[in-house]
């Protein structure tokens, strides 16, 4: 399997299909690359290139004790930029994943990056704090960290068959291999890793990162996402980069890449393309 090693000696794997222009993913906590599956495959039949890794302590990569922030995971990212020559690139990343695109895009992205996507994503900042009142308290991303110690795996098939995707909604079309797939990815991944990347994607501010995005960015949302809601996060993030636009779509859950990859994907390569 293709991994790159980094700076600091952990082994990120990453996929690596198709040629032509690359599209580079970033995937949600606490899933893996595998969370793109209809993207990859989508975009690939279309002569894109198409590469997304796992995340350290997540998928096949290392499952190291260390670096669970988003410094470090925007590094790796420029690690396999770096490790693949890819140049004129569009990142796509959703909830966590979009705050590593923030990130790294603000940080390691000058002269690579084309344009960005953000997809249900955690920036600005979803924790409240005094400077940031309208964000959600600390006792939700408590009980997201009593979970993954207590339950991990009761814990993820809760999350997966109930508010990621919108299942537990009145006439929901539920689907169990989607369940199992989530819970599949997110088992595989180190507990560690996952306990401590909930401080990352929650209490990490990326408001001087979205100023510093100069790049076009467009900004994706279901108005129903219990896990990252709207007015947390894209209706605040669009306001804060210099070339964005949000499109919000009515009543999709933050699991919308895969229960709606066919509205997604349209609108992904709209993008690209334009």
């Amino acid at each position: 399997m293709p991994f790159v090693t980094t700076g600091d000696g952990v082994e990120i794997f990453y996929k690596d299909w198709g040629s032509g222009r690359p599209v580079m993913f970033h995937h949600g906590w606490p899933l893996s690359s595998d969370e793109w599956d209809a993207q990859l495959l989508f975009l690939v039949r279309r002569g894109y290139r198409v590469v997304a890794h796992d995340r350290r302590g997540h998928g096949r990569s290392a499952q190291v004790g260390h670096g669970h922030d988003m410094d470090r995971y925007a590094a790796d990212a420029a690690a396999v930029v770096a490790h693949l020559g890819l140049r004129d690139v569009v990142h796509v990343g959703h909830c966590a994943g979009g705050g590593e695109v923030a990130r790294y895009v603000a940080g390691h992205g000058a002269g690579r990056v084309a344009k960005a996507v953000l997809i249900a994503a955690v920036p600005p900042l979803m924790v409240r704090t005094t400077s940031n009142p309208a964000g959600l308290p600390v006792e939700v991303f408590d009980g997201f960290r009593e979970g993954v110690a207590t339950d991990r795996s009761q814990f993820y098939l809760d999350i997966a068959s109930g508010p990621f995707y919108g299942f537990n909604r009145p006439g929901a079309d539920v689907s169990r291999g989607v369940i199992e797939n989530w819970w599949r990815q997110g088992m595989a991944g180190s507990a560690q890793a996952h306990h401590e990347g909930i401080r990352a994607f929650s209490e990490t501010d990326f408001t001087d990162d979205l100023r510093a995005i100069d790049v076009p960015t467009l900004l994706l949302h279901g108005d129903d996402d219990q896990i990252v809601p709207i007015a947390h996060s894209s209706r605040s993030a669009v306001t804060l980069v210099g070339h964005a636009d949000l499109k919000v779509y009515p009543g999709l859950s933050h699991g919308m890449c895969t229960v709606n990859a066919a509205t997604v994907n349209a609108d992904l390569l709209e993008f690209i393309k334009s």
